[in-house]
């Protein structure tokens, strides 16, 4: 389990341009630790990742959707499998090197953090403790 579950200054300073969307991340990384226990979390200037062995799962700004389609607030869900994963939910998926796909999942509400998307992000975790 990672050592603090307080959010950082760093987390928190990450959402000063959106506040709106600080309920969305706290929602997401309660459930994360709840369920994955992460090694460490890091925020940075353009997302917040979630380790344990390597990164498995990131929050962002990106925008992956046209603008008119974006929920207000949002946030964008990262993460990597092995395959390309395969569902109306996730906005975009690519893949980067042979093996690795990268999946892009825009939220707008905490109810979107359902069993799916973390079934997603367990998956993910599980892939990187591997790697």
């Amino acid at each position: 389990m990672i050592m603090n579950e307080t959010m950082s200054s760093d987390e928190i300073f990450f959402f000063d341009a959106k506040p709106a969307a600080l309920p969305l991340y706290m929602a997401f990384r309660e459930a994360v630790i709840e369920r994955i226990a992460p090694e460490r979390i890091e925020a940075k200037k353009t997302q917040i990742s979630f380790f344990n062995r390597h990164m498995f799962a990131a929050v962002s700004f990106t925008p992956v959707r046209a603008a008119k389609d974006r929920p207000d607030p949002f946030l964008t869900i990262t993460f990597g499998l092995p395959y390309q994963k395969d569902s109306a939910r996730i906005d975009v998926s690519t893949q980067p090197y042979p093996n690795r796909w990268t999946h892009h999942v825009m939220i707008g509400t905490p109810e979107e953090i359902d069993d799916e998307l973390l079934s997603w992000i367990i998956e993910a975790a599980e892939f990187a403790r591997r790697k």
